[in-house]
């Protein structure tokens, strides 16, 4: 285990905006919990320890791990992913490990394993925690000696792969409750990334939607401020993978802007738009005074939301920038001190 001792530190540090846009840019946010996560990458790329990716469905596991390939001395080989759900268990370990000719009915010649192709590169194994448990003990081996047998043959086969899997399920209670191999979670887990759900980055969501409409050829239709606040106060159940199907739904319906009445009903039935607390009024204020205050708060959190960029901010309260860049001034606003407490 000393080889990974690079790995196993702590990462305590947060990627600055500036590298974390030049090093992924495909990658979409610059929110603290993203930046992290990337930091992670940067750390763990250059290495061949195996990753174990944990998060929510939808918050971009793939990406992640795509990203640790591409940054990593592999990144000229191949990139081999599998979805463990998405195969039925009896095909998967001819899927991994490939077939000789005649293993079973309807293998009509020998066929290369995904282990096979990726020789050199990276393997990625999506939902590990729903692979059956006779295939995890051959994985196991294969993580241990480089090295098995194709389905139905005798030889052995030696490969040079890198491993990184990923699951949305909690494998240290499949262990306990014997679905999943002991021996084989504490091989993948030499080093974890978390992946921060949507809910726990919401001020990345104005960038997230601007980059789906880019992806739909869209540039010119853009959210308005309401719905800007509704997606950014929604749970987001299905992270990223939900947001980018609502975009894609309410483009269609969009006229020259995405307005509340184009997203799902759930999202939109309880909004009341944004509210000024009445009990937290000081009737020694005047009313000039308190709608100061109110206009500073929506014009702190707007730039919050949008890492202290004042074009996003002006567009997500519906104004001109000129006009933002006014009341800033009107308002005593530290712009420099926002951006220094963002980073």
């Amino acid at each position: 285990m000393g080889r990974f001792n690079v790995v196993l530190e702590t990462v305590s540090e947060i990627l600055s905006k500036v590298d974390s846009q030049k090093l992924f840019p495909q990658i979409v946010g610059q929110s603290r919990p993203i930046r992290s996560v990337l930091n992670q990458i940067v750390k763990v790329a250059g290495t061949d320890a195996t990753v174990l990716i944990v998060g929510e469905t939808g918050t971009g596991k793939e990406l992640v791990s795509k990203s640790i390939h591409e940054h990593s001395r592999r990144a000229a080989r191949p990139f081999v992913a599998i979805n463990c759900a998405a195969i039925p268990g009896s095909l998967l370990e001819s899927e991994l490990f490939g077939h000789e000719k005649g293993a079973f009915t309807g293998a009509d010649s020998r066929k290369l394993g995904r282990f096979e192709t990726a020789d050199g590169g990276t393997v990625f194994l999506d939902e590990i925690g729903d692979m059956p448990l006779e295939t995890q003990a051959k994985l196991l081996r294969v993580l241990q000696e480089s090295r098995f047998e194709r389905v139905g043959g005798v030889r052995s086969i030696v490969v040079d792969v890198r491993f990184i899997a990923a699951t949305n399920k909690d494998l240290a209670g499949m262990v306990e409750v014997g679905t999943f191999r002991e021996d084989l979670f504490y091989r993948l887990n030499v080093f974890t990334i978390q992946l921060p759900p949507l809910r726990k980055r919401q001020e990345d969501i104005p960038a997230l939607v601007d980059e789906f409409l880019h992806r739909l050829g869209k540039e010119e239709l853009q959210p308005s401020p309401e719905t800007v606040q509704i997606l950014s106060s929604y749970a987001w159940p299905g992270n990223v993978r939900e947001l980018q199907n609502v975009v894609e739904a309410a483009s269609v319906m969009a006229g020259s802007a995405i307005e509340p009445v184009h997203l799902p009903v759930h999202m939109t039935q309880d909004w009341k738009g944004p509210e000024i607390p009445v009990t937290d009024c000081s009737w020694e204020k005047s009313l000039d005074e308190h709608l100061r205050d109110f206009e500073k708060r929506m014009i702190l959190d707007a730039l919050k939301h949008c890492g202290g960029v004042q074009v996003k901010a002006a567009k997500i309260l519906g104004i001109k920038e000129r006009s933002l860049w006014h009341r800033i001034k009107k308002l005593d606003i530290d712009i420099t001190a926002l951006k220094s407490e963002l980073n």
